[in-house]
Order: C-alpha cells, then sequence, then structure tokens
C-alpha cells in the first residue's frame, strides 16, 4: 500500500505559477507510473501528467509546455509545476499511484482567477 499527500494548492491568477506537491508514504522508485489528474464539478476526472518508473513522461494536450511533471525518489515526492495558469486549470488536483493497485491522494485545490 502507498498514502499519497498532495500540497501546493490555492489562488492564484491567471499568468501565475505553481507548484503541487505529492509525498508518498513509501517508495516511489519501483511504482509503475505516478500521476496527477484534475477534476471539476460535473465532469470526468483527467489525466494532466503522468511519470513512469523509467522517468518517462507524457502530458495532457492542454497543458503541454505549461506543465512539467518531475520526481525527487530520496523525498518519494512527485511534484508538479504548473506555469502560465489559465482559468479553465480551475480544478481539484490528484494524485495517483499506479502500482499492483491504484492509490489516490485526497486532492488539493487550484483556484485560477483575478
Amino acid at each position: 500500500q502507498v498514502q499519497l499527500v498532495e500540497s501546493g494548492g490555492g489562488l492564484v491568477q491567471p499568468g501565475g505559477s505553481l507548484r503541487l506537491s505529492c509525498a508518498a508514504s513509501r517508495s516511489i522508485f519501483r511504482i509503475k507510473a505516478m500521476g496527477w489528474y484534475r477534476q471539476v464539478p460535473g465532469k470526468q476526472r483527467e489525466l494532466v501528467a503522468v511519470i513512469t518508473s523509467g522517468g518517462t513522461t507524457n502530458y495532457a494536450d492542454s497543458v503541454k509546455g505549461r506543465f512539467t511533471i518531475s520526481r525527487d525518489i530520496a523525498k518519494n515526492t512527485v511534484y508538479l509545476q504548473m506555469n502560465s495558469l489559465k482559468p479553465e486549470d480551475t480544478a481539484v488536483y490528484y494524485c495517483n499511484a499506479n502500482d499492483v493497485a491504484t492509490y489516490w491522494g485526497q486532492g488539493t485545490q487550484v483556484t485560477v482567477s483575478s
């Protein structure tokens, strides 16, 4: 099992930046993939970015060039650097670990508004 705790959400103006963190309760070195998803009320949860155990990254088209997923294996932490934020990025952001089972964090709210 692995517990995931997100942090770093908040209110930011359009064009601003935020960095989300996802701290895992155990080593992430061998977890097949870790990612960030987001969800707005009334819509399905959608993939934002993913990083595999081999370090390969993939992004939703809507965030390519603006968001960067990374990890610090020594700290058991995955990050999502979000730049050039837009109002449509407003959502609850969830950390995900895909291993022998799938695990989710509790989510952190990101609001982009002037």
